[in-house]
């Protein structure tokens, strides 16, 4: 029987309980002092100190403050799906259950909504790893964009056949839009971005709904050409 290798971290260390327990201090201890301190006056150094770990150890688990924000920004996700997951197995109208992802997306980033204002001045640069948009955070985005799959999958939604399976990404670059609204939010509670997803989830719903009237079928072929000719 051929002996099967041992699981590693991505640091390539034995994935023991010892060295999860410490990876996850270190990616908490970070969250905290970028929250406390914000992304720029963070160090990796400090992150360590509080940590109470070696800045050798730190580095061995995360090669630098970036690789820390996609930690971040992976957890976010799977703790955005684990928020919106009563409102999926609950609703099918297509509304309700974008709704649900969206407001669930807001409910699980507020507490690091002082943190992600001074923080968006470096994901915002178009060449920055940090970028949602960037390579490096192609493993977030996909599990963004495989959230909103679902909310469409599981919906009655009837949509036009050759919108359908591009409408997921179109709902992520929304959901991003709304992002940045509530980054620049100072309402009590960020409030307005909650009446902004109340009031353009009726009109996205709309339009899904309206994808699949003959008329209108040649401005969703324009759209989607527009798409395609983005990406390449």
């Amino acid at each position: 029987m051929t002996e099967q290798p041992a699981q590693t971290t991505t640091a390539g260390e034995p994935a023991t309980a010892r060295g999860e327990q410490t990876r996850l201090l270190i990616r908490d201890t970070a969250m905290r002092l970028f929250r406390e301190r914000g992304y720029a006056q963070t160090t990796m150094r400090a992150i360590a100190q509080e940590a109470g770990v070696a800045v050798g150890n730190a580095y061995y688990y995360f090669g630098s403050k970036d690789h820390l924000i996609q930690e971040f920004y992976a957890q976010s996700q799977v703790e955005i799906r684990a928020a919106a997951q009563p409102v999926l197995d609950r609703e099918e109208a297509f509304g309700a259950r974008l709704a649900g992802v969206l407001h669930a997306g807001i409910d699980v980033l507020t507490p690091s909504h002082d943190f992600a204002a001074t923080f968006f001045k470096t994901a915002a640069e178009p060449t920055s790893p940090l970028s949602p948009f960037s390579a490096e955070s192609s493993g977030p985005r996909q599990a963004a964009i495989d959230l909103f799959a679902e909310v469409l999958t599981g919906s009655t939604a009837k949509v036009d056949a050759e919108l359908r399976p591009q409408l997921p990404e179109l709902l992520w670059l929304a959901y991003m839009g709304v992002v940045l609204y509530w980054v620049h939010d100072r309402s009590p509670g960020q409030v307005k971005t909650r009446q902004l997803i109340d009031g353009v989830v009726p009109l996205i719903d709309r339009l899904v709904a309206l994808s699949r009237l003959r008329v209108l079928r040649p401005v969703t072929r324009q759209v989607l050409d527009l798409i395609r000719t983005l990406r390449h």
